[in-house]
């Protein structure tokens, strides 16, 4: 078994500064809840499908936690984490030791080490999503802080939305992120997985990837093209400009007498939610 799959990912050592020696290993046995922890439900299938995330790539992000009596630590932010750890059987997992109550270090020393030219996507995605989770800033916020705009900070997150196997494909570098990014276009997982394996072992570029997204989503039989057979240039810099806001598909019907009607695609509860914050 890889080190990657066994919990540590390659980028975590490298996003906490060489000076600052809070990051550990940790054995899962020694991190105990945090009974002032209010969350008691947790939803079996993100569990399931983060479970697999990590068999599949490792444990991207470290959870936080406070040291105790004994050798022990208290968890303070990461329990989804470490709970699908758990699941999958890990014994150690990376940690970052909080000290005191003040996470403005830990938060600066994440943002100035994703500036890192070798960090990989999926690495960078799940720094973000820690920042999101454990440290509550937005993708606008996260984005101004680290140089890039809102809606690539999101894009970026949605490639943890990918199936495992897709992710494992991205990690290894047999796919780029192009490739993924164009087969979350896809609502029927199994179908992009299965993408995915072909582009991989055929050598597809990314336009034949998304050449065979479009062939399996299909055109709306209801939009209008113009006489050309092509639809308006404006019409699909909009849907564009919307794909690139939202972060997910985004299809225009387009009517006569300038009506229609706009799709967008989501993957998820929690991917709806955003969208409708987007959109708010």
């Amino acid at each position: 078994m890889s080190t990657r799959k066994s919990g540590l990912g390659r980028g975590l050592d490298a996003l906490i500064p060489k000076s600052d020696r809070t990051f550990q290993v940790v054995a899962t046995d020694h991190i105990h809840p945090n009974p002032r922890q209010p969350r008691e439900r947790f939803d079996e299938d993100a569990l399931e499908s983060l479970a697999a995330s990590i068999r599949e790539v490792g444990l991207l992000q470290p959870v936080i936690v406070n040291e105790a009596e004994g050798g022990d630590y208290v968890l303070v932010a990461g329990e989804r984490r470490l709970r699908a750890a758990r699941m999958v059987g890990l014994s150690e997992i990376p940690v970052i030791v909080r000290e005191g109550q003040d996470d403005r270090l830990l938060t600066e020393a994440l943002i100035e080490n994703l500036q890192r030219e070798d960090l990989g996507v999926l690495e960078e995605a799940a720094a973000y999503q820690q920042l999101l989770d454990d440290f509550n800033l937005t993708h606008e916020e996260i984005g101004a802080r680290v140089g890039k705009s809102r809606s690539a900070v999101t894009n970026v997150l949605r490639l943890l939305q990918l199936p495992a196997s897709i992710q494992g494909l991205v990690e290894r570098g047999t796919l780029r992120e192009g490739h993924a990014r164009a087969l979350l276009g896809l609502e029927d997982r199994a179908y992009a997985e299965h993408l995915a394996k072909r582009a991989a072992e055929e050598g597809w570029s990314v336009r034949q990837v998304e050449k065979a997204v479009r062939a399996r989503v299909g055109v709306p039989p209801s939009t209008i093209r113009s006489r050309s057979g092509a639809r308006p240039a404006a019409i699909i810099a909009l849907e564009e400009r919307l794909q690139d806001s939202l972060g997910t598909q985004v299809h225009i019907r387009y009517g006569p007498k300038h009506s229609g009607k706009i799709s967008i695609a989501f993957a998820s509860l929690d991917d709806l939610e955003r969208i409708f914050n987007e959109l708010m």
